[in-house]
């Protein structure tokens, strides 16, 4: 096991074991154990109880985080040349279509988010193996798939993300970055918490959320009292 740093064991040595933290009290802290010198992602991890391998307690959705993500957001808008003029004014970094299959058939994958439409997503079918496993794969779920590209890359570029459970049953999300301020962090923290409540399966039994940490890059994770969110 890796021995910890100086900066490692004073950030750990500032939170209370066994101790589970307000959402408030978290936000606050996370800030102080940061120590790196850049601008750290502030993440968040919510293990629920559900069996992610059934399909009636998959647990997935988009939200819209008050504050953004603190990134800069890398948009391909796949898209028919009638839809480009619209794309590109709604802030797509990549806006096209037959050149951009043919890059990602190549291996290209410099992108956060895919949007496209309907009519291309057959397409974009022989691409899964690509895509998927880079979580890239536009849905109509997550409203990547859509005819109105503009309000879709625009909220994307505003702070949208989409989650998944995964195979262990954690969401996984970033909601910020180190130099927002606390209440900024507990803001972004507390809609995803409520969105996945609203999203609770009616088939998954017993307590739904079982625990909630908040880190950093490269700090230790923070407990947080489930009950009190």
């Amino acid at each position: 096991m890796a021995k910890l740093t100086k900066k490692q064991k004073e950030a750990a040595s500032k939170i209370e074991k066994n101790k589970l933290y307000s959402l408030k009290d978290a936000s606050a802290l996370i800030k102080e154990v940061a120590s790196a010198k850049f601008d750290e992602s502030v993440d968040i991890a919510v293990r629920l109880g559900v069996d992610p391998r059934k399909a009636n307690q998959m647990v997935r959705g988009v939200v819209t985080l008050p504050h953004g993500t603190g990134k800069d957001t890398k948009v391909l808008a796949l898209v028919t040349p009638d839809k480009e003029a619209e794309a590109t004014a709604a802030g797509a970094d990549y806006v096209g279509l037959d050149e951009y299959l043919q890059k990602i058939k190549d291996g290209w994958t410099d992108v956060d988010v895919i949007i496209t439409m309907p009519s291309v997503m057959g397409k974009l079918g022989p691409l899964g193996r690509i895509l998927g496993p880079r979580g890239l794969m536009p849905n109509p779920k997550t409203g990547t798939v859509t005819m109105d590209v503009a309000k879709a890359v625009q909220e994307v570029k505003a702070g949208k993300i989409d989650f998944k459970v995964d195979k262990t049953g954690i969401v996984h999300a970033g909601i910020g970055k180190i130099s927002f301020d606390a209440d900024k962090i507990t803001d972004n923290a507390h809609e995803i918490i409520q969105t996945l409540l609203k999203l609770k399966p009616t088939a998954a039994k017993g307590t739904y959320i079982k625990s909630i940490h908040l880190s950093s890059t490269m700090s230790p994770a923070i407990a947080l009292d489930p009950k009190a969110v």
